[in-house]
């Protein structure tokens, strides 16, 4: 496996909300930047790109402490820490994980614009102001396409265990088999890893599944998503309701793919950027209480 990780050490003193527990906002966003030519960010430069994730850490409806980012390109990794901590005044730590093909070779993003290579297509966490310490955990994924993982960001100051993914798809080429049986197996292994001692779990990515009961996508998906509910709370599910805004629009059509998962009773604000037109994702902001 491949991973690029880069650590920075920092002392500022995490917000505490009135109620005495760490407030934490964290945004999750798939920048579609790798290989898919519909969107705005294939092909850009590594500078380009951090430019376009770091404005979303600025003057956002959600000023974000943790970031999870999936078809990111793991040549900007390093552009994108700089950028960040110069943008925001703040210092960040940033690592990414590049996504493996069936021999085990990481999965490139097509070169930019210049011809320049960017690295592998990848998710990445960026945390402000503290110390992180990365894992990286894989996944059950389908043999014949791309090897799937998690990244986790242990934040011990805060006693904060911060995980991203970017699941399988339920595509022709990807998790083909009826009964969506990867992104089954995918999401119990995040719940596994996203759980550890001593520290409250905020995870979340693009689950490339509806939730339960959004009556769009399929209902495999619908169902695979469901376990991420039981202990835990959706950024944007409104009650008793596991649903949500929509996060996604591709050919047409709209759905909820994206996900913030905290502790019950965590979720202080959930915006979704609906006017962020560079990817066919939209960001989706979480306000927390931990």
């Amino acid at each position: 496996m491949v991973a690029r990780l880069i650590l920075t050490l920092t002392l500022t003193v995490t917000g505490v909300a009135a109620d005495g527990r760490v407030r934490l906002s964290v945004l999750s966003w798939n920048v579609c930047a790798g290989t898919n030519a519909a969107c705005a960010l294939y092909r850009a430069g590594a500078q380009e790109l951090a430019w376009n994730i770091s404005g979303h850490a600025i003057g956002a409806p959600v000023r974000p402490d943790v970031i999870f980012l999936q078809e990111f390109c793991s040549g900007a990794t390093h552009t994108l820490e700089r950028t960040l901590e110069i943008r925001t005044g703040r210092a960040w730590t940033v690592g990414s994980w590049s996504l493996l093909d069936s021999a085990g070779v990481p999965y490139p993003c097509h070169p930019d614009r210049l011809g320049r290579p960017r690295g592998a297509q990848s998710v990445a966490v960026a945390v402000a102001r503290h110390e992180a310490d990365f894992r990286v955990h894989p996944l059950p994924s389908p043999p014949w396409y791309v090897r799937r993982a998690v990244l986790c960001a242990t934040v011990r100051a805060i006693r904060v265990h911060a995980c991203n993914t970017h699941l399988s798809a339920g595509t022709s080429y990807d998790d083909r088999q009826p009964g969506a049986p990867y992104r089954t197996k995918q999401i119990r292994r995040l719940l596994d890893v996203a759980d550890k001692e001593g520290h409250r779990a905020v995870f979340g990515g693009d689950l490339n599944a509806a939730p339960p009961d959004s009556r769009t996508g399929a209902a495999a998906g619908r169902r695979a998503v469901a376990p991420a509910y039981r202990r835990h709370q959706e950024c944007d599910q409104r009650g008793g309701d596991r649903t949500g805004r929509w996060t996604h629009l591709g050919s047409g059509r709209r759905k909820k793919l994206d996900y913030v998962f905290a502790p019950p009773g965590a979720v202080r604000r959930c915006h979704v950027g609906h006017g962020v037109t560079l990817s066919d994702h939209r960001p989706l902001y979480a306000e927390l209480a931990l």
